[in-house]
């Protein structure tokens, strides 16, 4: 090869594969960015002015921590990938609503920077640091991580009069202060979480399968963002249907928290469409970095965070496990990308011998 400029020869040496695209970081972040946004806005028509507040503050100092870290380091600025907006939403999506403002730019901040910067910035991370963030918040701060919002009942017209007449006052107060699996973790049903929403005017009375649709469509408490399994499957499937995810991972960690959720005797439907089982699938496993590259890596990072999220909420005394297992697995990530290598240029063809090159 030779320079145009001077005309001296020269050679650009790097390990393979050898592949190059049009789509920049820049764009996989847009695209993120484009499936959260049912979420997002959901989260706020659900919430209000906190949960705006709390995204627009989370995405701020997500930004400006790493913009001044990376100063101080005397790095370049990598503000315009849009990665620190996508970690800052993120980490604000799966924060209660009622966080304080400043343990909200807190942990947003730590995630950046620990969970980031201190590995070498973007791409060289070992855990996720939206995750890395919540993880600090939870211990850190645990009041603040735990204290949950009623959802504005909006979806009906007025609180159902006959429901609330017919349930006791514990129902109602253990709805407004904690989340479904909170409920559950206490010693409660489907059938109390579905009477405590038709009593706070959430939903109308029904049966389980009423039960089941309003949660699916993120009428309950929790954080902003992880409610609706209806908004995260969209988001899901664009970034899918773009190329920008694989299945595999997501799949298998829903399909794992169902089978493993009946095998322990609890309510598969009622396991996977609470907490964050579909977020993490959709937003947190598929990350590039902290996830296995070979398809038989996803499956068995997907199968075990499901696992462990099961383990996590029938022994564990916090309700929730997705979070934890997801940590984990990017802890063990390396080890799987290590015995199970992901191949490259393999071409299979019945009149040829495979042909396999291995980075």
């Amino acid at each position: 090869m030779s320079n145009a400029a001077n005309d001296k020869p020269f050679l650009y040496i790097s390990s393979s594969p050898h592949t190059g695209s049009p789509v920049t970081t820049t764009k996989l972040m847009a695209r993120v960015l484009v499936a959260l946004a049912p979420v997002s806005v959901f989260g706020i028509v659900l919430y209000g002015l906190p949960a705006l507040l709390t995204i627009a503050v989370s995405i701020i100092s997500a930004s400006l921590a790493e913009a001044l870290f990376r100063k101080i380091l005397r790095r370049d600025i990598r503000n315009k990938d849009l990665s620190a907006v996508v970690t800052g939403l993120i980490f604000a999506l799966i924060l209660p609503p009622a966080t304080p403002l400043w343990i909200t730019a807190l942990g947003a901040a730590f995630g950046i920077i620990v969970a980031k910067e201190f590995f070498g910035g973007l791409g060289a991370n070992v855990f996720n640091p939206a995750l890395i963030g919540r993880a600090f918040v939870v211990l850190s701060f645990p009041v603040a991580a735990t204290t949950w919002s009623i959802p504005r009942a909006f979806f009906l017209p007025d609180a159902i009069s006959a429901a609330t007449g017919a349930v006791g006052s514990a129902v109602a107060d253990a709805i407004s202060g904690v989340t479904p699996l909170g409920v559950l973790k206490m010693g409660g049903g489907v059938a109390d979480v579905g009477t405590g929403l038709a009593a706070l005017g959430l939903a109308p009375v029904g049966d389980y399968w009423s039960t089941i649709l309003s949660l699916f469509l993120g009428i309950q408490g929790g954080t902003i963002g992880e409610s609706s399994a209806l908004l995260i499957l969209i988001g899901f499937l664009y970034l899918f249907l773009t190329g920008t995810i694989r299945w595999r991972g997501p799949v298998f960690m829903v399909l794992s928290v169902f089978v493993f959720s009946f095998l322990f005797g609890q309510d598969p439907l009622f396991a996977i469409l609470t907490g964050g089982v579909f977020f993490g699938a959709a937003f947190m496993i598929t990350d590039y970095v902290t996830g296995p590259l070979s398809a038989v890596g996803k499956i068995i990072f997907g199968v075990c965070a499901g696992l462990i999220t099961v383990l996590i909420r029938q022994w564990g005394s916090y309700p929730e496990g997705v979070m934890f297992a997801i940590l984990i697995m990017n802890a063990v990530t390396p080890f799987i990308n290590r015995f199970i290598k992901r191949k490259y240029g393999q071409v299979k063809n019945n009149k040829t011998p495979e042909v396999k090159s291995e980075r």
